[in-house]
């Protein structure tokens, strides 16, 4: 009987276990509905972390949770490991790969993948880091990019592999670079024989005027500055016009300059998930120029009230006329508020509650608000910058609350003990534990022509160095 009962009640479809999808699925275990969520993996992974992760800092498993261990406590709520590749709103269903599935009321939080500008053949020699794959893909170039030169004779072509060419100067970029610079010149200095790692370079590339453009310019060039002590070389008010054949052109002003670099990685745009489209074509709903949806102020489709977008799929400008940006504290306030709104239908129309039909649209309802409780950005070992309300500032104490807010933020225990302990160990030791190389080899090395046709390697004997060069 009680199966039966479970069957009747109102069904709240998530689509995306991402933070909107999982908060909005947390906010609604006590709530007389049926929910389900569904998300092509298995695990919720906390994004603002994954550049550690590609940096040896942390390993994938610190950072990912089974999304069936965060919800197995929920009785009301089924995980299901799908892929959702249309939806049919007048028949109020979500078709996925392998199936169908009725709703009466839908949350797509399906987030957003890296966005080229028009260059999509960049994605293969310059990868953008949105996922665990993007992280252990950068994790094993990054690496290899040391392990090379190593046994590079050529003084051009090893120069090349030491040379990290990093595009945008957001707080991912501004993380990545901070955090390379730092295993060039903290943690790897004494692991290598043939090659002096005070000759790695590394320049981060940003279009506007100045790196961290969403933060008060002080901000700004106090990152800038941190950046600087650690090594790297930042370069504003500059694009980037091609990449091939290891060679990066940027163009600044009127000059044009070629940069050979065999390491490029990509933090310079993102574009909404292909469900944006799906959703514009289904329901009629305008997307911008990033692909993602303009909502209603309650993070409703227009027409559609019972069809709900967050996150980074969301455009929401109903807040002083800008969109939200994509960070996870929007995602996770908006599953909550949606959570709320739909709690507030079934409970104040108990008929909805059933699936005779889904609740209408409560124009008594208060839009959504975002409470913007600051940002925070961090650059290397005791450097960070933070911006709390009216509070500006830089340097250790940003950093460590760099440190308590992000640990807060984890979802499972585990995970938060586990990287305590974690950034506890590589703080006081300089290392990186999690500095595995998984995958094919990028750079191969330079081959010579032996006299009987065979390939040889060259490798340079480190005893050639010279005593500054250790």
């Amino acid at each position: 009987m009680a199966r039966s009962t479970n069957n009747r009640l109102h069904h709240v479809v998530i689509v995306g276990g991402g933070f909107g999808g999982l908060y909005a699925a947390k906010a609604l275990k006590r709530v007389p509905v049926k929910v389900t969520v569904i998300d092509k993996r298995n695990f919720h992974l906390f994004q603002p972390l994954l550049y550690q992760v590609a940096t040896g800092g942390l390993s994938p498993g610190d950072i990912a949770t089974p999304l069936r261990a965060v919800l197995s406590r929920q009785r009301n709520t089924l995980v299901l490991k799908g892929e959702v590749v249309d939806i049919d709103p007048a028949q109020a269903k979500v078709i996925l790969q392998d199936g169908e599935l009725n709703y009466n009321t839908l949350i797509v939080a399906t987030g957003s993948s890296h966005h080229y500008f028009g260059h999509d053949e960049w994605s293969q020699v310059a990868p953008g880091l949105k996922t665990v794959e993007d992280a252990l893909d950068i994790r094993r170039r990054v690496l290899l990019a040391f392990e090379a030169p190593e046994r590079e004779p050529g003084p051009e072509r090893r120069q090349a592999l030491m040379t990290f060419v990093i595009v945008g100067g957001g707080p991912t970029g501004v993380e990545l670079a901070g955090a390379i610079a730092e295993l060039a010149h903290s943690t790897l200095k004494d692991d290598f024989r043939n090659i002096n790692l005070a000759e790695t370079q590394i320049l981060l590339l940003e279009g506007t005027d100045r790196i961290l453009p969403a933060y008060p310019p002080e901000l700004s060039a106090e990152a800038e500055a941190s950046l600087t002590r650690l090594g790297v070389t930042v370069r504003t008010e500059c694009l980037v016009t091609d990449i091939e054949n290891n060679e990066v052109t940027l163009s600044s002003s009127d000059q044009v300059k070629q940069i050979q670099a065999h390491t490029v990685l990509w933090a310079a745009g993102m574009k909404a998930s292909g469900m944006g489209q799906v959703l514009a074509d289904r329901t009629g709903a305008e997307v911008d120029r990033a692909g993602r949806v303009m909502v209603e102020p309650d993070l409703s489709i227009a027409d559609h009230p019972n069809i709900f977008v967050i996150g980074d799929l969301a455009h929401f400008a109903h807040q002083g006329g800008v969109p939200l940006p994509g960070v996870a504290p929007v995602a996770t306030q908006q599953g909550r508020y949606v959570a709320d709104l739909i709690q507030t239908r079934v409970t104040q129309n108990p008929s909805s509650s059933r699936q005779v039909r889904a609740p209408g649209k409560d124009e008594s309802a208060p839009a959504f608000h975002y409470r913007d409780k600051g940002s925070l950005a961090v650059i290397g070992r005791n450097a960070a910058v933070a911006e709390l309300g009216r509070l500006k500032f830089a340097g250790f104490l940003a950093w460590l609350v760099w440190v308590f807010v992000h640990i807060g933020y984890l979802i499972e225990f585990d995970n938060k003990l586990l990287v305590l302990i974690q950034w506890a160990w590589n703080y006081f030791t300089r290392e990186r534990g999690a500095r595995l190389i998984t995958g094919v080899d990028p750079f191969p090395p330079a081959e010579s022509t032996a006299p009987d046709g065979l390939p040889v390697m060259t490798i340079m004997p480190f005893w050639t160095k010279t005593g500054s060069e250790r």
